[in-house]
């Protein structure tokens, strides 16, 4: 991966949104450019059934790119195509100084695992998925592996501030 990538995994309800989003906007005040990649299960659109975009798509375009005064963005149709493996997304993104990206639970980046009393499942992630750091809305003890308040930003993004290299 040529971008600087953390990863926020966990669980269904475990609070990987609200992380991320705290996160973007603590580095974002510090200064940093940070993008994001955010994996669904499900069959996401973010276009509307009736808009121009929508039906452009629908009509077989491969690509569709939405251009406003304020904002770009990019639609790829798969059709019969696998999901891009998480490298292949990362290569669309303009340079910054740290891509977070939530979910990829399987991918090979280091990610923080985000654990909370009330989500559906509480099993700690498989040793496979790299994770480096824990942040969760009660105490774990997970030997060697750093640990944080779900709600603990600042220290959260320090430490993402150090793991990525960003204060070199």
């Amino acid at each position: 991966m040529s971008q600087r990538v953390i990863g926020i995994a966990g669980w269904k309800n475990s609070g990987k949104t609200t992380l991320a989003e705290r996160l973007v906007a603590e580095l974002a005040s510090r200064g940093f450019r940070v993008s994001t990649v955010k994996r669904a299960h499900h069959d996401a659109d973010i276009d509307s059934e009736g808009t121009d975009s929508f039906r452009h798509r629908k009509a077989g375009a491969g690509e569709v790119m939405l251009v406003t005064p304020l904002r770009w963005a990019l639609m790829h149709e798969l059709r019969e195509e696998q999901e891009p493996p998480l490298d292949q997304v990362l290569s669309h993104l303009s340079p910054c100084d740290l891509v977070i990206v939530e979910g990829y639970k399987g991918a090979a980046h280091p990610k923080i695992e985000v654990r909370r009393k009330a989500a559906k499942d509480r099993t700690p992630l498989p040793a496979s998925a790299n994770v480096v750091a824990i942040a969760a809305d009660h105490v774990v003890a997970d030997g060697g592996i750093p640990g944080f308040d779900l709600d603990d930003i600042s220290a959260i993004a320090d430490f993402v501030v150090d793991k990525a290299g960003l204060g070199t």
